[in-house]
């Protein structure tokens, strides 16, 4: 028995709320709830209400309202006993709090309603979309390897509730991931990440699906191909995947109106047009929180570039460089100072204590860390699944710190945090597991398959261009991997695969390169 079924009134016009906001039609759907809101005295159908209606203030993007209506909402939500509407209430808090700038609320909220959705005895459709919108705000926190996650577990509970596989699409995830490579120098990154995303676009396109994906992912499917545009990839025009065109859908999301406006110029770059583009970037106003604060200083600087201003379009591109720095240096000095020192309320203070002990997220590259990864691997074996764990150790980082110093050494680490996370099949786990070590899990898979994964990896590695990042110092991995072998008992059976896999990758260390 799914959520909307234990409401009692009005139900019909809560499952159309729904629809319209799907549609992108969140002004439509706004003006619906107000009315349920008003007539209503089912407290079921005036939570669920509360809910939606904080949904489609953040698609509307009218900041100044969410606080009061978060307020509302939490009032009526906390007399009924249902994990999904407040696990829900919690993914849309965390969104909200993030676009507000208040990211200590928003990793709070982000654990709230993870573990609530995680409740969720009878999931349903309006459980899946709770797990997307948890998605969305993992994915605006730059939490990537979480969002793939959040919207992988609601594309499988929407394929079991009837939901089409496109609904839940999220081009927009793997583009703010693009993009975010792209602020920290990794151009090559980015355009991998966008290519992706233009496969899949071709795919629904070649199936004759197109037409069934929402408003939000066409614009974001066109957003990602301008943007490859402007990084000097051929843009297709004409057709089903004209950036143009895409970029025109979106409805009245706030986030769509964002892409549009930038698309327009990653497409005057595409087109040899870069004073337009750097003209327009001068005249739009856009949020800070759709795709990076550094996402306009950065076309800026393409634009400059494509235009002969070189030396403009390096002071651009430092300050791109400097607000992506920012946004992580902030988000790391809510997990370095704590959470619980920056909220007063007794509650939630007691609410941030939990988290602080249960953080499971590398602060520095954005993936899971070692707590994560353990809970992870003895999930996977105690339900009996096959499983190939594999240790990766840089090569030539030590020096990478003598000579350039730790910040090198920490944009080095995202990158080849990143360049893993890329090369990894579907269902694969990364981790970080501390220093310059990663652990990767590759479920259901043997030794052969995971010696084509380390092949994978290191070419990867390989074909990084460390030499503008940190000149003079080479940056390489060593792999080592071991299966995890049942009989004995869980903890012997990690603890030995790990050491088989330590010792492999201090062999592969030791091995000459080929230069």
């Amino acid at each position: 028995m799914g959520w909307l079924d234990r409401v009692e009134d009005q139900v019909d016009a809560l499952t159309h709320a729904r629809a319209l906001q799907e549609a992108s039609r969140s002004a439509e759907s706004y003006a619906l709830l107000e009315r349920v809101i008003r007539t209503t005295k089912d407290p079921a159908a005036r939570a669920d209400a509360l809910v939606q209606r904080l949904s489609a203030l953040i698609n509307l993007g009218r900041t100044a309202e969410f606080t009061r209506a978060i307020e509302e909402a939490s009032a009526a939500v906390r007399d009924l006993a249902e994990p999904y509407l407040h696990g829900h209430l919690n993914a849309l808090a965390a969104l909200a709090a993030h676009h507000q700038g208040a990211l200590d609320r928003c990793v709070t909220h982000l654990v709230k309603a993870a573990r609530a959705l995680g409740a969720v005895e009878d999931p349903d459709r309006d459980t899946a979309w709770g797990w997307h919108d948890l998605a969305m705000a993992y994915s605006y926190l730059s939490f990537h390897g979480y969002a793939l996650g959040a919207i992988e577990r609601a594309r499988q509970l929407g394929v079991a509730a009837g939901i089409p596989e496109e609904t839940f699409a999220a081009p927009g995830i793997r583009l703010r991931n693009a993009v975010a490579l792209d602020h920290n120098g990794d151009s090559d990154g980015c355009l991998r990440v966008l290519r992706d995303v233009a496969t899949d676009l071709s795919r629904f396109v070649r199936s004759g699906r197109a037409g069934r994906l929402r408003p939000s992912s066409l614009a974001a499917y066109g957003y990602a191909a301008a943007r490859q545009g402007a990084l000097g990839d051929r843009v297709e025009t004409g057709g089903d995947a004209d950036p143009a065109r895409l970029l025109g859908h979106g409805g009245d999301s706030a986030r769509a109106r964002d892409m549009r406006q930038l698309g327009q110029v990653c497409l005057a770059v595409a087109d040899g047009r870069p004073i337009e583009a750097v003209t327009r970037l001068d005249t739009i106003r856009v949020s800070t929180e759709t795709l990076g604060a550094a996402e306009p200083a950065r076309l800026r600087s393409i634009a400059l570039t494509r235009a002969g201003d070189h030396a403009a379009a390096h002071r651009a591109d430092r300050l791109a460089f400097r607000l992506a720095a920012q946004r992580n240096d902030r988000l790391r000095d809510v997990y370095i100072d704590g959470i619980a020192a920056r909220i007063d309320h007794e509650e939630m203070r007691r609410e941030a204590a939990r988290f602080e002990g249960e953080a499971l997220t590398d602060p520095l590259t954005g993936l899971p860390n070692r707590r994560r990864l353990e809970r992870y691997i003895t999930a996977v074996v105690a339900r009996g699944d096959r499983v190939v764990i594999g240790v990766c150790d840089l090569d030539g980082f030590k020096a990478v710190n003598t000579r350039h110093g730790h910040h090198s050494g920490d944009l080095v680490l995202q990158r080849v945090a990143g360049v893993i996370n890329r090369v990894m099949r579907r269902g694969d786990f990364v981790a970080r597991y501390g220093g310059d070590e990663f652990v990767v899990v590759l479920p259901d898979t043997g030794m052969v398959e995971a010696a084509e994964v380390a092949r994978r990896i290191e070419a990867a590695v390989r074909a990084e261009d460390w030499e503008s990042l940190v000149p003079g110092t080479p940056v390489g991995v060593s792999i080592g991997f071991a299966e995890v072998s049942g009989g004995s008992g869980l903890r012997d059976a990690l603890s030995v695969a790990f050491e088989q896999a330590d010792r492999e990758m201090l062999r592969a260390k030791s091995r000459p390169r080929a230069s």
